[in-house]
C-alpha cells in the first residue's frame, strides 16, 4: 500500500481509509463535480471538508497539495504506475477519474475530444461568469450602486445559457444519449445559478426550456443527489 504519510496534507486531514482516493472539497459547484463523478463511478473515496470559515485553504497542509488554494483537490494512493498522485483543478480531476474508471468519456477519439471541448466551455466560460453573477447578485457586490459590472456578467451568463440551450435542443445530454464529464461539470453551475444564487429572473431562466428540462433530469439522478451534499460542510 502507498504511504500517504509522505504528503503533508494528511497531517491536517488524516485518512481513515488510506487505500481510497482522498477528496478535499466543499459542496460548491466546483467541489460537487468531483463528488458526483465519484458517486456515479463507484470509485472508492474518502471525503474531507476544507473549511473556508477556518481558512483551511490557506493552511500549509492544503497548500502543499494545491498551491492555488482552491478546492477540490484529490490524492489518489493508486495513481499511474501504482504511485500516489496528487491532483487539483476540477476539470483535470474529472478527466483523470473518468479515465481511471473507464466511464463518462467516449471511447471514440473524436467524441472524446468533443466532450473535452464542452468541459473546457464550462471551465473557461460558465464557471467564471456564473460565479461573477453570484458575487454581484447575492454576495458583497450586490451592495454596489453601480450596476454596470453586474449587468455585464448577467449579459454574458445569458449568452452562455443561449449557447447551451442550442446545444441541448434534441439532446438528452450534452453529448446526446451519453451522459459524460461535460454534464457533470456543467449542470452543477447551472443549478447553482438558478438555485443558490437565485438569479433565475435576472438571467431570464424562463427563456431556456431545454435547460430547465435537462437540469431536472440531472437533479433526479441518485448519484447527483448524493454528490451535491459531499462533503458535509463543517459546523459553524
Amino acid at each position: 500500500m502507498s504511504d500517504l504519510s509522505l504528503f503533508p496534507v494528511t497531517t491536517r486531514w488524516p485518512p481513515r481509509h488510506p487505500d481510497r482516493i482522498q477528496l478535499y472539497s466543499l459542496p460548491t459547484p466546483n467541489g460537487v463535480k468531483v463528488s458526483i463523478l465519484l458517486e456515479e463511478t463507484g470509485l472508492p473515496y474518502e471525503a474531507h471538508a476544507v473549511s473556508f470559515d477556518a481558512r483551511d485553504q490557506f493552511s500549509p497542509a492544503f497548500l502543499s497539495l494545491n498551491p492555488n488554494n482552491k478546492i477540490p483537490a484529490i490524492l489518489d494512493p493508486h495513481g499511474p504506475g501504482g504511485q500516489p498522485l496528487a491532483l487539483w483543478e476540477s476539470g483535470a480531476i474529472l478527466l483523470y477519474l473518468a479515465d481511471k474508471a473507464g466511464r463518462l468519456l467516449p471511447a471514440d477519439p473524436a467524441r472524446r475530444w468533443e466532450t473535452t471541448q464542452w468541459l473546457m466551455f464550462q471551465m473557461g466560460g460558465i464557471g467564471p461568469m456564473f460565479g461573477q453573477v453570484g458575487f454581484f447578485h447575492k454576495f458583497a457586490g450586490k451592495d454596489w450602486e453601480d450596476k454596470r459590472p453586474r449587468d455585464r456578467y448577467v449579459a454574458e451568463a445569458r449568452r452562455l445559457l443561449g449557447v447551451l440551450e442550442g446545444r441541448m435542443t434534441g439532446r438528452d445530454w450534452i453529448m446526446g444519449d451519453d451522459y459524460t464529464v461535460a454534464d457533470i461539470a456543467t449542470w452543477p453551475w447551472v443549478n447553482n445559478l438558478i438555485g443558490f444564487y437565485g438569479a433565475g429572473d435576472l438571467v431570464g431562466w424562463a427563456d431556456f426550456p431545454q435547460l430547465q428540462r435537462v437540469r431536472e433530469a440531472f437533479l433526479a439522478r441518485p448519484a447527483v443527489q448524493r454528490g451535491l451534499t459531499i462533503p458535509a460542510r463543517p459546523a459553524a
